[in-house]
């Protein structure tokens, strides 16, 4: 048949009218990483006429490094005999394509590899959308991880939530970065919102105490539930010597006492 691609891929291709009916690119080579098919969705997306692309090297063809992820990884599916998977990016003219790459061998009858088979799919669409999740993602970690001037050298950092080794980072960078901006001597932690700590969140507040204090500043854990400081006990967690209070307004008294500062009643009201 004239629509078979060859005698020998006959056996390992559909035919070549219902692939070109596949809006996903399918690309097939031999062992030697030479085309042997592309599909109409392929042909269209790259310019190649039916004829154009044969028996040409695969990373030629789509004018890419021999290392490219489009050819390497159908190359290690050949090689390893493995469906493999990928993403990478494509050039098409002045315009890039992300791609999420398939691929898999190419056996004969005899399940002796001849090739293999690729499907480039293209992904812009979902990188979009993964972008905006990130950014929406880090947006509401700044919401939600506020360093706050309470008072001339002293911050606030309340934290509401779960914290995990991604978000205990960004609130070490956020002190970090407000104690250098600000000069602050004192900033208060105020773990109020943490529903529960156990040793990895208590060992993430001792890191973030101990950064605070090599920048010479001091930190106070304050919000400290009955729950909480039971579960600290009962894990046999260490503190070392970091400051701790129930409340904001009593951390806020310390904070007051470590920077000899006294507040007195105004005697005119």
């Amino acid at each position: 048949m004239d629509n078979i691609i060859s005698d020998k891929f006959s056996e390992n291709l559909l035919h070549e009218q219902i692939l070109d009916q596949i809006p996903v690119m399918v690309i097939a080579v031999d062992l030697n990483m030479e085309i042997i098919y592309l599909n109409s969705a392929s042909r269209d997306i790259f310019n190649k006429s039916t004829d154009s692309y044969k028996e040409q090297p695969f990373h030629k063809l789509f004018n890419i490094a021999p290392d490219h992820a489009a050819s390497s990884v159908i190359k290690l599916a050949i090689d390893t005999q493995e469906n493999q998977t990928g993403r990478s990016q494509l050039t098409i003219g002045n315009s890039k394509m992300p791609i999420e790459i398939y691929a898999v061998p190419l056996k004969d009858s005899e399940g002796t590899i001849i090739g293999g088979l690729e499907y480039l799919l293209d992904i812009t669409q979902r990188v979009s959308f993964e972008k905006k999740l990130q950014e929406q993602s880090h947006t509401i970690k700044e919401i939600s991880t506020p360093a706050l001037t309470l008072w001339d050298g002293v911050l606030v950092l309340p934290v509401i939530g779960i914290i995990d080794s991604l978000r205990a980072q960004h609130m070490m960078d956020t002190m970090l970065e407000k104690i250098m901006e600000t000069a602050a001597k004192v900033i208060i932690l105020d773990i109020q919102g943490v529903p529960a700590v156990d040793t990895a969140v208590a060992n993430h507040l001792i890191k973030i105490t101990k950064a605070t204090s090599l920048m010479g500043c001091q930190c106070i854990l304050s919000g400290i539930s009955p729950a909480v400081a039971q579960a600290i006990v009962q894990l046999g967690i260490d503190m070392g010597n970091i400051k701790t209070n129930s409340s904001l307004k009593n951390s806020l008294s310390d904070a007051f006492s470590i920077l000899n500062l006294k507040i007195t009643a105004n005697e005119n009201e």
